[in-house]
């Protein structure tokens, strides 16, 4: 039996051993460090592997040769190419051993660089919690002016930290809901607007970036902060917000905002009378209950939100995205809803007396019941919208589209209704 030849042996071994060392580094390694090195070991031990290979015989296969020299053919060699022979393998070696170092200290540089992007990112890191820290306990300050600058250095540490986004939406949502005025503080002696402090981290919290899909909900509920003012930032975008029916013509004349962003905020129960949500994101909030008299909502979008006994009386709802929202119970007495979009929305025993309905959109609308005892209708669109047991007494439908919905007759609309030549029935 033929002895196996030891050049073969070595790259054997070194084969199991880069295998070796790369199971090691993804498999078992119990640190870092020794990922880094098995790694490196790997990568050299590939090296001469891939060396041996290519000066040996990959360099045999190109030339022709198809087997190493026999002792009877190397004996057969003269002095000279003896010595030529022993060059030739001095300088492939040498070549082999530069290049090994070459590529040693490629493997070694990357893997320093790549230690030294992880400390800066742990030292980063490490800073961020440092500054959290200190401004969670700067939040409990008795000074006034102490706790505004925690908030926005939270807010400051969320742009420099996204995964720390929801940790700091949630601290301020907490700061807002324990500085709210208790329970017993009635509501006619509730402040007029909030205090200032209260009132930066309601505009933190307002213009922060989305949050992601799978979140749990800003919960704000039962706060209140009548007057407060949420902020609209300019944005150079074409299409910001659905804005329905509202009036792009007189939009078109100004550059488009962004509102507050409260998607999918719980507000139930919350006080927001005056409060100013011009162009607020509010899709999918839950505002049940909450209190919206006076409230400024023009383009907001309110697209599937919960706004079941929600008071809305006097509110500006000017050109709202409405879409499919639940106003069951709501209260919109003398509220402003020319141009909004209703498309869907339920509106089962909704109070819109004198409400201002005019141009709005109201295909499909679920009406049961409600009260629209003088409201204005003008150019309304009706469509199919369900008007079972609605009161519509006084009500002003000139010009609106009334075609396929349910309940009244056009006969019975006619006598309690104003209606004229181009309402369409």
């Amino acid at each position: 039996m033929q002895r196996p030849k030891t050049s073969d042996v070595m790259a054997t071994v070194l084969a199991l051993g880069v295998l070796a060392a790369v199971w090691g580094a993804l498999a078992w390694a119990p640190s870092d460090t020794a990922r880094w090195l098995l790694g490196g070991i790997a990568v050299t031990a590939a090296a001469i592997l891939t060396m041996w290979g290519l000066l040996g015989p990959a360099a045999r296969w190109l030339s022709g040769e198809r087997a190493e020299l026999t002792a009877a053919e190397r004996s057969a060699l003269s002095p000279a190419e003896r010595v030529e022979a022993v060059n030739h393998a001095r300088s492939a070696l040498m070549q082999s051993v530069t290049g090994l170092v070459v590529i040693a200290g490629v493997v070694f540089t990357a893997a320093g660089l790549l230690y030294t992007a992880r400390t800066l990112d742990t030292t980063r890191q490490g800073q961020v919690t440092d500054r959290y820290t200190k401004a969670v306990e700067q939040l409990g300050s008795s000074k006034r002016e102490v706790r505004i600058g925690a908030i926005y250095a939270l807010e400051r540490i969320a742009a420099d930290s996204p995964r720390d986004h929801l940790t700091i939406r949630d601290v301020l949502a907490a700061f807002v809901r324990e500085h709210d005025p208790g329970p017993h503080v009635k509501t006619s002696k509730l402040p007029k607007e909030p205090d200032t402090d209260v009132d930066a981290a309601l505009i933190v919290l307002a213009r922060r970036p989305a949050d992601p899909p799978s979140s749990a909900p800003l919960d704000l509920h039962t706060i209140r902060v009548p007057n407060s003012r949420f902020p609209r930032t300019s944005n150079g975008e074409t299409s910001v917000a659905d804005l329905g029916g509202a009036d792009l013509v007189l939009n078109s004349q100004f550059p488009r905002t962004i509102g507050a962003n409260l998607r999918g905020a719980d507000l139930t129960g919350a006080d927001l009378r005056g409060a100013d949500l011009t162009k607020a994101d509010l899709r999918g909030a839950d505002l049940t209950g909450a209190d919206l008299t006076g409230a400024t909502l023009t383009a907001a979008t309110l697209t599937g939100a919960t706004l079941n006994d929600a008071t809305l009386s006097d509110a500006g709802l000017s050109g709202a995205n409405l879409r499919g929202a639940d106003l069951t119970d709501a209260n919109l007495r003398d509220a402003d809803l020319s141009y909004a979009d209703l498309t869907g929305a339920y509106l089962p025993d909704a109070d819109l007396t004198l409400a201002n309905l005019s141009e709005a959109n109201l295909t499909n609308a679920k009406l049961i019941e409600a009260n629209l005892t003088v409201a204005d209708l003008r150019g309304a669109d009706l469509t199919k919208a369900d008007l079972t047991k609605a009161d519509l007494r006084g009500a002003d439908l000139r010009g609106a589209d009334l075609r396929g919905i349910r309940g009244d007759s056009a006969e019975q609309l006619r006598k309690m209704a104003t209606t004229d030549t181009t309402t369409r029935f």
